[in-house]
């Protein structure tokens, strides 16, 4: 679950290790779940000593609540990245929702396991990082947000759409499409998923138009 960075020296190495950690736990975690995931696990995944796990995270909380604000923020990047793509190549913002529809799954076909832990956490309401997952979840939705809000301020679409509704609907139209694609269909390829999806998004499922 890589970002890009100019960090020199040290701070790269770091965030190199880091990295790792995360790739670690998320797949152990999507393995055989959070409890019953141990750091000693994680290390010996991640390749490194127990005592860099703790160099890194306080705690193997912490390190899930900083894998979840990180995969997160992978996934906001490549919506507002598809968006901004397609504003610059002149797109409607109807091109640009069609855009971060497919800028989603790909993001879900390179973490399914990732994936599967975010809709799973979302659901839970007991855990430490809660009020971290809602934060994350939210800049997410913002991002899907600013497009219907151009769009409705450009006449593109109606005034009368709830745009924090319409935005979650959205997103979570990607992920539960995705995990089903994932895990019941995997013979399907992304073109086609996202051409079922775009075909929602614009409207034309009745045939009509």
């Amino acid at each position: 679950m890589e970002r890009s960075s100019t960090t020199p020296g040290g701070s790269a190495r770091r965030e190199a290790t880091r990295q790792k950690l995360y790739e670690a736990a998320v797949t152990l975690i999507a393995e055989q779940g959070f409890s019953a995931t141990t750091v000693d696990e994680i290390a010996e995944r991640a390749g490194v000593a127990k005592g860099t796990v703790y160099y890194n995270f306080a705690s193997k909380s912490v390190l899930f609540e900083e894998l979840l604000r990180h995969g997160v923020g992978l996934l906001t990047d490549s919506l507002r990245e598809a968006a901004e793509r397609t504003e610059r190549e002149g797109g409607s913002k109807v091109d640009a929702l069609d855009a971060m529809i497919r800028a989603g799954l790909v993001f879900i076909d390179r973490y399914p396991a990732f994936t599967q832990l975010y809709v799973a956490e979302l659901w839970r309401t007991n855990r430490a990082w809660q009020s971290t997952l809602m934060v994350v979840r939210q800049q997410a939705v913002a991002v899907v947000e600013g497009v219907l809000r151009e769009g409705v301020a450009a006449g593109e679409f109606s005034e009368e759409i709830d745009v924090p509704l319409t935005a979650a609907a959205l997103v979570g139209m990607v992920l539960v499409a995705a995990l089903d694609w994932k895990s019941f269909q995997p013979e399907r390829s992304l073109d086609d998923v996202h051409a079922a999806l775009s075909r929602l998004l614009q409207g034309r499922v009745s045939g009509r138009g």
